[in-house]
């Protein structure tokens, strides 16, 4: 208890502080492992925390994923239509292909590589926490890939309103763009409704479809072998929170389930999110982080201009 307490103390300092104006443009889980890491390395994490950090970076974080499941149906995945779910579909496919690579290339750890792929082809830091349940990376690797998603894709919110015309992209292609492209959904939000409500409902619509997508992602990861593992080793355990994610999610299209419930499922869900990452930045020492040096920040940034850059031209294709 004390540890969750902590994390969960760390949790709403964040989401006090995304109230103020000016901070609002971060989310609270962004907020929060920032605050989290700032005690650890300034004051220092109790070790008497410790078994209760533990438990809000698993247990918690797991049940925040299949809560997530409330915020998808399949009739908002229809609404993106077929050349819709395309774009994000081959996307999200290529930009993960992509950043494997280009992080062999640059000599990236594989399980940090694995997470910015993630945070950058899906949806930012809840794939990157989702990922790794299965991937098993540090706590330090989790705090890089966020800081990437978290740079890039503010880097994208600022950037992409100002696109449009140079572009030459209305409305509906602006809010498709927007929502197969920037990493975090409150980016998404905040980057395409300055071009107007049709941008901006269209590009949540899209940016959901590809958090749908973060399900059969995690589970390839949990059942496909580890690279380079020996004949028989033993596999990483079958991700069965994914599984609950899409069972959520189908139940929430079939099932009529009132809007006061369904909007304090998600409210949870982000609270329990934001407590996992608050324990993550509980346990991040700042001195490990940066001997990880600028190779991985620059895997981020070419997988941000990659992501960018294909699903434009898979939308140009398609005008």
């Amino acid at each position: 208890m004390p540890g969750v307490a902590l994390a969960g103390a760390v949790a709403l300092a964040a989401d006090l502080l995304h109230r103020v104006p000016g901070a609002a443009t971060f989310s609270p889980m962004i907020l929060a492992i920032t605050i989290g890491i700032a005690v650890r390395n300034l004051v220092g994490t109790p070790s008497f925390a410790g078994p209760g950090i533990a438990f809000s970076m698993r247990r918690l974080l797991r049940s925040a994923i299949v809560l997530l499941g409330f915020q998808i149906t399949l009739a908002r995945l229809a609404a993106v239509g077929a050349m819709g779910l395309f774009v994000v579909t081959a996307t999200l496919v290529a930009t993960f292909a992509f950043t494997l690579a280009a992080g062999r290339l640059l000599g990236v750890d594989r399980k940090l590589t694995q997470l910015i792929a993630a945070g950058t082809s899906i949806c930012g830091a809840s794939a990157v926490v989702a990922t790794n349940s299965v991937t098993e990376a540090s706590d330090e690797d989790v705090a890089y890939a966020i800081a990437c998603v978290t740079i890039f894709g503010s880097i994208a919110m600022f950037s992409y309103p100002v696109l449009p015309h140079l572009l030459h992209l209305d409305g509906t292609a602006y809010g498709l763009w927007s929502g197969a492209s920037i990493h975090e959904i409150a980016q998404v939000a905040a980057a395409s409704f300055q071009n107007g409500q049709r941008a901006g409902e269209i590009a949540t619509v899209v940016k959901l479809a590809r958090v749908m997508l973060l399900a059969p992602v995690v589970l390839a990861l949990g059942v496909a072998p580890r690279a380079g593992a020996r004949r028989g080793s033993k596999r990483p355990p079958l991700p069965w929170f994914a599984i609950g994610f899409v069972a959520v999610a189908a139940i929430n299209s079939f099932v009529t389930i009132p809007a006061d419930a369904r909007s304090a499922t998600v409210t949870l869900s982000t609270f329990l999110l934001t407590i996992a990452l608050a324990a993550m930045g509980l346990e991040t020492d700042v001195s490990r982080l940066y001997a990880k040096g600028l190779r991985p920040a620059i895997l981020g940034g070419f997988a941000f201009l990659f992501i960018a850059a294909f699903s434009l031209t898979l939308i140009k294709l398609m005008e």
